[in-house]
């Protein structure tokens, strides 16, 4: 069986751009070089700017047919560390038409014409020729990923690569969803000592969601992960003192549904958070 860098480097030798990707499928968080993007990259942007960091850091971004940089010392360490491979679709040309379960698949076989089709843990890949805009959640148990996104390689899988049909791409082109906040209100008892909240004060608090916010419109991967960390986070600091109001909820949920989020997610996330922390 090949090793995980020797299987890496062959898929880029047919063209497809690869990264390493740890436990969970997650891609390497930025390196300390890189953080808050100091370094001028963007992975959340079409190309990753001019950063020229050596590490795999920035998500679908760092994936690359490059066989130099595949064998270098900085991936060389990354490769060591990685649990699988993953790959960014759209730099192969391709889309995929992630269906998350049976009934996602079944929609897929009445709705969309055959292809090269993979089977995942809980469902399948179904990937086309050509690319469109990624997201999430385009309906029950459906993601696409293509552009500015990266999925885990599974093999080549069966069937004959067809083009990618007008159906799939107008998934992604539907007008999104209203947003409509209904996380009900965070009830939890008042400060200890009875004294005034310290994030009363307009300016922590503002700082406080608009960091949220932009850590969610940030994320160039692991999206659902990011939205429920950032929740918890925000929850962790403003949730036990009556600061938050339904306005700024909302802005967290609106960053949320930007990503590809669904309103149900936002909801479930929002509402796992408070039971992690016992609120």
């Amino acid at each position: 069986m090949s090793s995980i860098p020797t299987t890496a480097l062959g898929l880029a030798e047919h063209g497809l751009p690869v990264l390493p990707l740890l436990a969970n499928k997650r891609p390497f968080g930025l390196c300390r070089a890189c953080e808050g993007l100091v370094c001028g990259g963007r992975p959340n942007m079409a190309t990753p700017g001019p950063c020229a960091c050596p590490w795999p850091c920035h998500g679908w971004a760092a994936a690359t047919t490059n066989p130099s940089v595949l064998a270098s010392p900085q991936w060389t360490v990354a490769w060591r560390r990685a649990r699988t491979i993953g790959y960014h679709p759209g730099g192969a040309g391709v889309t995929i038409v992630d269906l998350d379960n049976a009934a996602a698949v079944d929609w897929a076989r009445t709705n969309l014409p055959p292809t090269t089709t993979v089977g995942t843990t809980r469902g399948e890949h179904w990937v086309y020729r050509g690319t469109m805009r990624s997201m999430n959640a385009v309906r029950p148990g459906v993601d696409i990923k293509s552009l500015m996104s990266y999925a885990r390689w599974l093999g080549p899988g069966t069937g004959t690569l067809a083009e990618l049909p007008d159906v799939a791409r107008a998934l992604a082109e539907k007008k999104p969803t209203a947003v409509r906040p209904t996380p009900r209100a965070v009830t939890v008892p008042a400060p200890a000592g009875g004294g005034q909240c310290r994030h009363r004060s307009p300016a922590f608090l503002e700082r406080g969601i608009s960091m949220a916010e932009r850590r969610i419109t940030e994320a160039p991967s692991a999206v659902h992960a990011t939205v429920y960390r950032t929740f918890l986070a925000v929850l962790s600091a403003h949730g036990r003192c009556g600061c938050l109001t339904e306005a700024h909820i909302g802005r967290l949920f609106i960053a949320a549904q930007a990503k590809g989020e669904s309103p149900r997610h936002c909801e479930v996330a929002w509402s796992n958070a408070a039971t992690a922390l016992g609120m």
